[in-house]
């Protein structure tokens, strides 16, 4: 049978299409999962005072800077704490390719989840019974979140109580670990990120230890892993947490003090895009 020079460059080039969508999805199924937990300060700018920060506000142009910095670390999920109003998280979420998930606070402080994959279920403070007042003033969410070729994934994105004083924080991770205990039965992989307000060996550190959490930074991290502030930091305060089967791939985890998340203090018209650093942690794909 005699083909044509059209059918026979048609043939060819369904057969490179159809590579290429398989490579397409080996590479979906192999690709390492990124993760990002940041406190964005309202989307204001740090310090929110500095001129050129109130001219970047002014200019409409903070949402399209975020989302800049953060595309260079290729994320797939993302927690925002203090969120700005939802039309600048919903244009980050837009600029990023990815969907987006809005956890309303108790307070001023609604947090945000982004996500590359399928968000398919969330709940705003999901705690056994109801929310009291004074707790989750900042904000918690869960959410399930569809990744391809695994189970669902179980993500808490998290902002809690600031004060020296663990009282209120301790009560809220208490109320969170009741809530966890069926993810933590149903054995997924699960993500806890966010800005948790406490440093590493305290009281509320210990609990969420004890409850069966793993923390990125301290299984791989190196250094001190400080996050706040973005000029010189001194405290870790911000967390990606792990539990089930995802905590045995953490490859990376770290903060970037890097490109316009930090300040430059010798530059007294420098800003950053918050007073925190955003926490990163990378996890390792399931071979298949």
């Amino acid at each position: 049978m005699t083909l044509s020079r059209r059918c026979f460059c048609g043939a060819v080039g369904a057969g490179i299409a159809s590579a290429n969508l398989s490579l397409f999805a080996n590479n979906q199924t192999s690709k390492p999962l990124r993760v990002v937990a940041y406190n964005i300060y309202k989307l204001t700018g740090w310090p929110s005072q500095s001129p050129l920060a109130q001219q970047a506000v002014a200019r409409g142009q903070m949402a399209n800077r975020l989302a800049m910095e953060l595309a260079l670390y290729d994320p797939d999920i993302i927690n925002f704490s203090e969120s700005p109003p939802e039309n600048l998280t919903k244009e980050v979420a837009k600029l990023l390719g990815m969907n987006h998930v809005r956890f309303p606070s108790g307070g001023h402080w609604p947090g945000t989840l982004l996500s590359k994959s399928k968000i398919l279920e969330s709940q705003n403070a999901p705690m056994n019974g109801d929310r009291p007042r004074d707790l989750f003033t900042r904000h918690w969410g869960r959410a399930l979140v569809e990744l391809p070729g695994d189970e669902p994934l179980v993500v808490h994105s998290a902002h809690l109580f600031p004060t020296p004083d663990p009282a209120v924080r301790l009560r809220e991770i208490r109320a969170m670990i009741e809530s966890m205990k069926s993810d933590f039965d149903s054995g997924r992989s699960m993500l806890l990120i966010g800005d948790l307000n406490h440093s590493p060996g305290t009281d509320e550190y210990k609990l969420w230890i004890d409850a069966g959490w793993m923390d990125t930074f301290a299984e791989v991290g190196a250094d001190n892993g400080f996050t706040f502030k973005a000029d010189h930091p001194e405290w870790r305060i911000d967390y990606i947490f792990a539990a089930g089967p995802i905590a045995k791939r953490v490859s990376e985890s770290r903060p970037l003090f890097d490109g316009a998340f930090r300040l430059n203090s010798d530059d007294e018209k420098s800003f950053a895009l918050s007073d925190h650093l955003p926490q990163l942690a990378v996890f390792d794909s399931v071979s298949r």
